[in-house]
């Protein structure tokens, strides 16, 4: 007897975690109303490159599903609604809001009365999608959980605001029912994610701050194992969240910094919000409050009027910050933004510039794999199986575990000695 399998949606997320935590909510809604064979690309718009491999991925997709309904949604599309559009491989462009509402897939599914362009104005949103807890699942062994969408500041090579509007926070109270759900189904870890996530609250009455709803979610939710933050901006680190990190320990030590450069110069004219030596003393406080904190950071090589001195002074914040964990994106122009307008450096020159932002990358990464070996770490298993399994420290290092004689679920935590490291990840033995 031949079981039948029912098709499920399509969605390609490119870009940031945000993206991806959406995916299952556009897929719930697209099966929801009947569009089984729909492909939805969700783009993004943080690069010219991002944009380029959003139009690649859509003309490579309608190849592999010629009969399928393409929808083109994410950052990019939102931004460029009209650019979308005009591919023959895409039959309806879908803004950013939009794709949050299951009205939008019926309007899809009820026979070409759905508008090729749906996109409206991202700066009216005013609320946080929520998805039903069945449309929000999210595979053992990490959840991502949007609690806040949008931003509020104008950094000049940014595009970001203008796809996802202005900054706007998902009540705690539903912060900690999302949480719960998805403890309730299994899942041990909880990344909390957004686009600007330490303006959570901003926007709430009493404007909480983000380390308020850290100790509400672990509160309230005892049986979570780890709570995760995805990428912050240290200009809005709090008291209440350092206190987090101090005396929670189920808030794993492990923060992802907008750093963007180490250039006091540069960092000016990014319009961003703290100084180089504002960023060291950060990190050093964040040490001071949680001593096995790792930290990482998103750096960009070759903005406009960025001189050897000023790369020089990027790559010198690498050590003083003491990251581990890099994040390099080459300087891509994007229109209309004021940093467009800048004196350009020389393509060449970016494409160096972050070729060795990476290599010290590699070395920092490197250095600190290799103090962790000899000790003990928890690793929590990434996916199912037996024998060399992929797994994550609290700090969010890779593992490779070794050691085990069993099959074993993903999100078991498993204490491990760490033998070695190949470079990029830790290599561990379960501790018997």
């Amino acid at each position: 007897m031949t079981v039948s399998v029912p098709r499920l949606p399509t969605v390609v997320s490119l870009g940031c975690r945000l993206n991806a935590s959406e995916a299952a909510d556009m897929r719930a809604h697209a099966q929801a109303a009947g569009l089984d064979r729909a492909v939805i690309v969700n783009t993004c718009a943080v690069t010219g490159e991002a944009v380029r491999q959003g139009l690649q991925q859509i003309r490579k997709l309608r190849r592999e599903h010629p009969d399928a309904l393409l929808l083109a949604t994410g950052c990019a599309a939102q931004i460029e609604p009209e650019r979308f559009a005009a591919l023959a491989e895409v039959d309806h462009v879908v803004g950013n809001g939009e794709k949050a509402r299951a009205e939008t897939f019926r309007a899809l599914a009820s026979g070409g009365q759905a508008p090729r362009i749906m996109v409206g104005d991202i700066m009216a949103e005013s609320a946080v999608p929520t998805a039903g807890a069945a449309a929000a699942a999210t595979a053992i062994p990490r959840a991502f959980i949007q609690i806040q969408n949008g931003c509020d500041h104008r950094c000049t090579f940014c595009v970001i605001p203008f796809g996802r509007g202005r900054s706007r926070s998902l009540p705690a109270a539903q912060v900690v029912e999302r949480v719960r759900w998805h403890v309730e189904q299994g899942v041990p870890e909880v990344v909390l994610s957004g686009v600007d996530i330490t303006s959570w609250g901003s926007d709430l009455p009493e404007q909480p701050p983000l380390g308020q709803l850290v100790r509400q979610v672990l509160d309230a939710v005892p049986e979570l194992s780890r709570l995760r933050l995805s990428s912050i901006d240290q200009a809005e680190v709090d008291d209440s969240l350092m206190a987090a990190l101090a005396d929670q320990p189920r808030l794993m030590p492990h923060l992802h910094l907008s750093l963007q450069s180490g250039s006091d110069l540069i960092l000016k004219r990014m319009r961003r919000r703290h100084s180089r030596a504002q960023a060291i003393a950060m990190c050093e406080r964040l040490r001071r409050a949680r001593p096995d904190i790792v930290l990482g950071a998103d750096l960009i090589a070759g903005f406009p009027t960025e001189s050897e001195a000023h790369f020089a002074d990027t790559l010198s914040v690498v050590d003083e910050c003491g990251l581990a964990f890099l994040h390099v994106f080459p300087y891509s122009a994007r229109r209309g933004t004021p940093a467009a307008q800048m004196p350009q450096v020389p393509g060449d020159v970016v494409r160096q510039r972050a070729a060795r932002l990476r290599e010290k990358g590699q070395m920092v990464l490197e250095a600190w794999l290799s103090s962790q070996v000899g000790g003990i770490v928890e690793a929590s298993v990434e996916r199912a199986g037996d024998g060399e399994l992929p797994a994550r420290t609290a700090q969010f290092a890779q593992v490779r575990l070794g050691g085990l004689h069993r099959s074993v679920a993903a999100g078991t935590s498993i204490a491990s000695r760490v033998t070695g490291t190949d470079g990029r990840r830790l290599l561990a033995e379960a501790v018997a």
